[in-house]
């Protein structure tokens, strides 16, 4: 199954969705790098390959993966798959799965399967059977929250409904200049996944404000089009909490069409899925927050079992020892635990020289280390805040908003009101860093 994977990852190549163009191209500037040149030689890419990704052309997965993650972009959402989708073989997973080692060589995991951590997914589908639900996701990035959205949409699509599956990190900055605009393309884009016309100009009602004017277009257009119940599925919604304005209207909307779903037959056809990554920093009323109702699930780190049949299921013939030395690093993390077993299966370093080098940039975390490096430099508050974590020997606290950062990046994790880092893998490397 892995080479199966590999071989699909090497076959094919990528280009940028024509609509994402422009955002990836803002995303280069914001990241520090002011001509194309600076990024290709940061990547040690021909310029001619970045000026292709840049350009809306294809290039093979690898480089396209590789420079995503140095953007901080999402490879699923800016990538053009329609004409993929026909290819029944080609899996989001494997798509997903897709990386870079610190060599710039193309690998996969070595996880082709999705790993249940139960009860939570029959929980998620069992939500979503049930009328005007509402099901609420919190996990820190790169925990799996995305493969669990699209598993439980895969589930709903078995029962014949429709669903719409939309990341907040979508909405760019002149989406985000003011709450009528924000909704404005909220009601665009779930129309559009629906393939039903934009009917913006009939049902919005200045007057009558934004959330009343969207509430409106759902109710008597979009929903009242649709024959079967509808799964809309809201990422990274944390991507707004900063916009408070826009959060708690937004919020408070969402709420409202939750408590109408309990006794309105039209809206018992909506299904909310909310995923976050962060807890909830804004103030919301407790009458007007979807965020203490419905059904809630935080997405736990596999534990020593997971990990162990996760190993052993790619061949490793792992006992307790090896599972602890692994888990003392990097927690039961999914991805930073899939890409060790990966490299390992491939018999290219022992778990001891992966152990040794994990913190350098000689390992195979190397990528990703910087990446979190990098965007802590470009804020200097967080690198500072992180400085101080990983520069103590015990829990700290944090100003509310820095901790809450951090822990959307993934770097620590909260314990009561202080916060400590999140993995020897993180504090070792940060240590040094941050230091100077």
């Amino acid at each position: 199954m892995i080479s199966f994977i590999q071989g699909l990852v090497m076959s094919r190549s990528l280009r940028i969705s024509p609509q994402y163009i422009e955002r990836v191209k803002r995303a280069v500037k914001h990241n520090g790098f002011f001509r194309q040149r600076d990024l290709a030689e940061e990547l040690q890419l021909a310029l001619s390959t970045v000026s292709s990704f840049l350009n809306g052309r294809r290039v093979d997965y690898a480089t396209f993966y590789e420079i995503c993650e140095r953007l901080g972009l999402e490879l699923k959402e800016i990538a053009d798959l329609e004409d993929e989708r026909s290819d029944r073989t080609f899996s989001a997973e494997a798509l997903e799965l897709a990386t870079v080692d610190c060599s710039g060589e193309e690998t996969g995991t070595a996880v082709s399967e999705y790993m249940e951590r139960p009860p939570i997914e029959s929980r998620c589908n069992e939500t979503i059977l049930q009328p005007g639900s509402l099901l609420r996701i919190k996990a820190p990035k790169r925990m799996g929250k995305t493969w669990l959205i699209d598993r439980i949409l895969a589930q709903a699509t078995k029962q014949k409904y429709r669903t719409v599956n939309l990341s907040l990190l979508l909405a760019d900055g002149s989406v985000l200049s003011s709450l009528d605009k924000f909704l404005r393309w909220f009601c665009g884009v779930v129309g559009r996944e629906l393939r039903l016309r934009d009917q913006l100009t009939d049902y919005w009602v200045d007057e009558l404000g934004s959330s009343q004017s969207c509430t409106i277009y759902f109710e008597e257009y979009l929903l009242s089009q649709l024959e079967h119940p509808l799964v809309l599925a809201l990422d990274d919604v944390d991507r707004i909490f900063p916009y408070s304005a826009i959060a708690g209207n937004f919020l408070a909307m969402l709420r409202a069409w939750y408590e109408k779903g309990k006794r309105s037959k039209l809206w018992k056809k909506l299904r909310l899925v909310v995923a976050h990554s962060t807890e909830v920093y804004i103030e919301l009323n407790i009458h007007q927050s979807p965020f203490n109702v419905g059904e809630s699930i935080e997405l736990p780190e596999f534990n020593r079992e997971q990990v162990q049949d996760l190993a052993q299921r790619q061949g490793l013939d792992w006992q307790g020892a090896q599972v602890d030395q692994l888990m003392s690093l990097v927690g039961g993390h999914p991805y930073l635990v899939q890409r060790a077993i990966y490299h390992l299966t491939r018999s290219e370093i022992t778990l001891k020289e992966l152990l040794q080098k994990a913190c350098t940039e000689a390992g195979i975390y190397a990528n990703h280390l910087r990446g979190h490096l990098g965007n802590l430099q470009e804020h200097p508050e967080l690198a500072m805040a992180m400085k101080i974590v990983v520069e103590s020997t015990h829990p700290v606290q944090l100003e509310s908003m820095l901790a809450f950062q951090l822990q959307s990046l993934g770097l620590v994790q909260l314990e009561g009101n202080e916060v400590k880092a999140r993995y020897h893998l993180y504090s070792n490397y940060l240590h040094d860093r941050l230091g100077n």
